[in-house]
């Protein structure tokens, strides 16, 4: 069952947590919900479930207009942040209590738990109480709840925030699995980016009660729309520019970053985005940077940019160099025999740079929303 939220509002206490927001997921998609606290995820899904009643708006679920439905009524599995299990019951039991609930009994019910345990690798574990789990067999038993009752939606919110990263990796393939294997429509609330790109078939990125983007998550990641979309995913390297001068291929632009001491200026890629006096924001990701040491030589089709070294981190999957480039900061991935404070030039290649519209501006011209017919400024 698809979903669809048209101009949905809801404040709390005069404040405002859903501005008019519009959302379409697609039947048997992993929908995920992205943003920070506050950002109205969870509310988003509390209205989805009819937990919440909107102030205005309405939500429909396969085409019918379920707005006034109670959340028994909808056909909805829902996996809370905290579990939600009750203490008092075993494993089993918990997850058979939604089937208990529509008078599903005997061995149709014992059936479908043992299934769905199953599924969820937690089977050996039937007879114990919460207390007596650890906090990834704590998550599988409320999945297997949530979809013993075999339900048109999944609703999770944030499901793994306090799972460690090892068992974190290992409940999201398999739940990525199970959710491909049974199709059922599925909407996650998360705050982190690498969950989000690697569940999501497409991710909508909240703020401030509104969607600012929904995209696959590889187009979020190389094609974000705006700055905050940008350095929620990731970015690091955002740069002001301005063009001074575009022709066929390449455009020269002014690099002005808020506290640099002068403008510099490189070439980039020509995108249709870009207008004479007109301030436009590129990013470019620190794997597309190559630091040079001051006595290398650097090829000429490459951007260079004379930087200082000024702190060096290790991401866990290499290292990363923060570099000074008067007055603004460059990301860029290196080797680990650069040292803090070393002199090097920053390069690049034209095209790593891109514009934060949201385009897809690697796409032929005449499939760009973009294209304004092609202008030409001379350099």
């Amino acid at each position: 069952m698809g979903i669809v939220l048209k101009e949905i509002s809801k404040s709390y206490d005069g404040r405002t947590v859903l501005k008019n927001l519009n959302l379409e997921i697609n039947q048997g998609e992993f929908h995920v919900l992205l943003g920070p606290s506050g950002g109205g995820k969870t509310t988003t899904l509390s209205v989805i479930a009819g937990l919440t009643e909107q102030d205005s708006g309405s939500v429909s679920i396969g085409g019918l207009d379920v707005s006034k439905l109670s959340p028994g009524e909808r056909r909805i599995g829902f996996v809370f942040q905290d579990h939600a299990l009750f203490p008092h019951l075993t494993v089993f039991d918990n997850v058979a209590y939604g089937l208990r609930v529509r008078r599903i009994k005997g061995y149709e019910m014992t059936r479908k738990v043992e299934y769905y345990l199953s599924k969820v690798s937690i089977a050996k574990e039937k007879g114990k109480f919460p207390h007596q789990l650890s906090g990834g067999q704590k998550q599988r038993t409320a999945l297997a709840r949530a979809l013993v009752i075999e339900p048109e939606i999944l609703l999770m919110d944030e499901p793994m925030s306090s799972l460690d990263a090892i068992t974190k990796e290992t409940v999201r393939d398999e739940l990525k699995s199970i959710q491909q294997e049974i199709g059922v429509t599925t909407v996650y609330v998360t705050h982190d980016q690498n969950e989000a790109l690697l569940l999501g078939d497409r991710v909508s990125v909240l703020n401030n009660g509104r969607v600012e983007q929904i995209e696959s998550p590889d187009e979020l990641f190389y094609h974000p729309k705006t700055e905050f979309v940008a350095r929620f995913v990731g970015f690091k390297n955002i740069l002001k520019v301005s063009p001074a001068g575009i022709n066929t291929h390449e455009a020269a632009v002014l690099i002005n970053n808020d506290g640099m001491k002068h403008p510099i200026k490189i070439r980039v890629k020509k995108y249709p985005v870009f207008e004479k006096g007109k301030e436009i924001n590129l990013c470019i990701h620190p794997e597309k940077i190559t630091l040079k040491r001051e006595d290398e030589t650097v090829a000429g089709d490459l951007n260079r940019i004379r930087g200082k070294i000024i702190k060096r981190k290790n991401n866990g999957n290499g290292f990363m160099a923060i570099v000074d480039i008067g007055g603004t900061t460059l990301h860029a991935a290196i080797s680990s025999d650069f040292k803090v404070h070393e002199n090097v030039w920053v390069c690049f290649a034209p095209d790593a740079a891109h514009p934060l519209c949201g385009k897809k501006c690697r796409e032929p011209e005449q499939r760009r929303k973009c294209f304004n017919g092609g202008n030409t400024l001379a350099l």
